[in-house]
């Protein structure tokens, strides 16, 4: 499945190698028309091969900008395309290139329609916005939005401008996370409209409920290493409860939720055969359900040049819970900053239970970053210094083949897909962000256990949850061990104050992973793999079990990092499951607009996608 299906021969030939070789007459023959150019028209007449003039002139921006003129000949009007005979024709060529590639790039992605945006109609459904993110505004002592602060937060969700933002009226000192930002245009990958998501789990519906016991039962084993899972009677109550649910949409086995997938990531995509954007289809990724749940790059030790980055991490002390008191809950619905904080413990350790795992995203960590440079280290044969996987580049590398030119940082070495990275994580926050904002504004876990209280403690009938978490084994277990039904957090500030579907992290990991298996062989076996040591997990010891391959944990990387959030309880599943998807989305339009700018022989970037399709961008 090839993503290029606007590639033009003149765009195949832009990146062509004899751009930069001799200026032979051969060479030149052999260069796209538009760098021999040397007028706007003989520019355009390559450029506008791709019909650019009459797409941008049927947008009224355009056309009013400039007057009775109408498409490409009007952006470049007063911009002179002929070569200062000062100037080397090929530096002139490159320049026009640039021009050109820059061009195309646009036009293209502006030819990608806007996406359906369905919600699940849980904002127009309930008048009092018992189903809508309200989190920051203020509220009464029920937890009900005030509706005169809702309706100017409104009126500036339904403008998009920066001063209808500063009107609204917050319930304490905690600010909304970005929402302006989202609108930021960006020069290269899709803009955040034309990614689909489908809707979010309805307030009142059966997945919702199903994502609540499992986020409820989430909190409960929070302090339990995987590796003792297999010994836990909790943990065979959880798997049984999850078994009877309706609308479980996360991994099984054989149809049944067992040992091996529980709580195991999966990602969720609009399905393409319903045009209206409602369908979800629901997939594990490859390698998810090997080996044991954590992620071989979340474990181990970083080389970084004369420095390592230690696997071993700062974690919580177990019974670290917050929210569980109303009144705590109650000032965090409305912004006010958290009075208590978490106590560490002070032994670094690894990754060993969900707690630490939530710990581990709950701020900054080098998840991708130190997964390249692990992929990209050489093994260590000294066992005083840490070493790397030594994975093979993609076989699509052109460097792989060159017998006399190494890559570096300009193009498809370690150090470019580095400066990629950071770049994805932007361009993804803008597209989360928009669909958080502008399209769903979905409820946190956090506020839906709110109504769970309110419903069980208090017989608030108006509260239309599903009898699937009313009727739970989990929500009774958390009211005996917290004396409420709130749903216990991992961080005292609970979740950022937006909307909680698509999750951000989440879409980070989606991005970042996705770029990563651009570059590198995913099936390479990883030659030394561990896991923390049950019995002491400051130390690791080796993995035995199946092969575990680069792609595999790479996609294991991801979910850990997408559903960790919900190991804090401030994620849904559909929140990092669909994330995770359009994460994937940003990544393949980055890497499409940066293909075409290169000059190097090559067929493009070929990897496995989430849902285990290959793809060649």
């Amino acid at each position: 499945m090839t993503i290029d299906s606007h590639d033009s021969d003149s765009r195949r030939a832009a990146s062509s190698p004899d751009a930069q070789g001799p200026a032979s007459s051969e060479a030149a023959a052999r260069r796209p028309a538009a760098e021999k150019a040397t007028g706007r028209r003989g520019f355009l007449g390559v450029a506008g091969s791709l019909a650019v003039g009459g797409v941008l002139a049927a947008d009224p921006g355009v056309a009013d900008a400039a007057p009775g003129r109408g498409g490409i000949d009007d952006l470049l009007d007063g911009v002179s395309l002929r070569r200062d005979p000062r100037v080397s024709p090929l530096d002139h060529e490159l320049r026009l290139r640039a021009l050109r590639v820059r061009v195309e790039a646009a036009v293209d992605q502006f030819e990608v329609p806007i996406a359906p945006h369905p919600n699940n109609g849980d904002e127009a459904r309930y008048p009092n916005k018992i189903g809508t993110n309200t989190r920051g505004l203020p509220h009464d002592d029920r937890g009900e939005v005030d509706p005169a602060a809702y309706r100017v937060a409104s009126r500036a969700f339904a403008s998009r401008e920066w001063d209808d933002f500063e009107a609204i009226p917050l319930g304490g000192d905690r600010k909304l996370v970005s929402p302006v930002g989202t609108l930021a245009v960006s020069l290269i990958g899709t803009t955040p409209a034309q990614i689909g998501l489908p809707p979010a789990p309805a307030l009142a519906s059966a997945e919702k409920a199903a994502e609540a016991v499992e986020v409820y039962w989430q909190a409960l084993l929070r302090d339990l290493p995987f590796e003792s899972y297999a010994d836990s009677s909790d943990v065979a109550n959880a798997i049984d409860e999850i078994n009877r649910l309706s609308g479980f949409t996360g991994p099984r086995a054989r149809g049944r939720v067992t040992l091996g997938t529980l709580f195991r990531g999966s990602v969720t995509y609009a399905d393409p055969r319903d045009r209206s954007g409602r369908t979800a289809r629901h997939v594990i990724p490859p390698g998810v359900l090997n080996g044991p749940y954590i992620s071989q790059f979340l474990l181990r030790d970083i080389p970084y040049g004369p420095q390592v980055i230690e696997g071993k991490i700062r974690t919580a002390l177990p019974g670290n819970d917050f929210q569980t008191e109303y009144d705590e809950w109650l000032a965090v619905q409305n912004g006010i900053s958290p009075t208590r904080s978490i106590a560490y413990d002070p032994v670094p350790r690894y990754v060993s239970t969900g707690r630490d795992l939530a710990e581990l995203v709950h701020g900054g960590a080098p998840l991708y970053w130190g997964a390249a440079l692990l992929l990209a280290a050489a093994r260590s044969r000294n066992p005083g210094v840490p070493g790397g996987i030594a994975a093979p580049l993609s076989p699509t590398n052109p460097y792989l083949t060159s017998r006399t030119q190494a890559s570096a940082a300009a193009t498809f070495s370690l150090g470019y897909l580095q400066s990629l990275l950071p770049f994805g994580s932007s361009r993804e926050i803008r597209a989360t962000y928009w669909q958080k904002w502008f399209v769903h504004n979905n409820l946190r876990p956090e506020a839906y256990g709110g109504l769970v209280h309110h419903r069980l403690a208090n017989d608030a009938r108006d509260y239309p949850l599903h009898r699937d978490i009313l009727e739970s084994q989990v929500a009774e277990l958390t009211y005996d061990l917290f004396g409420s039904y709130l749903l216990p957090q991992a961080y005292p500030e609970g979740a950022p104050l937006h909307g909680s579907y698509p999750g951000g992290a989440a879409a980070i990991a989606g991005v970042n992973v996705t770029l990563i298996k651009a570059f590198f062989d995913e099936d390479h076996v990883i030659e030394d793999p561990f896991v923390p040591d049950p019995a002491d997990p400051t130390r690791l010891i080796p993995y035995v079990g199946p092969p575990l391959t680069v792609g595999g944990e790479l996609n294991k990387l991801a979910t850990n990092a997408a559903f960790g959030r919900n190991w804090a309880g401030i994620h849904w599943r559909t929140d990092a499951a669909a994330s995770l998807a359009l994460g994937e989305q940003v990544a393949i339009s980055l890497l499409r607009d940066e293909r075409r700018t290169f000059r190097e022989p090559f067929d493009g970037f070929t990897f496995t996608r989430f849902d285990g399709t290959r793809i060649t961008v």
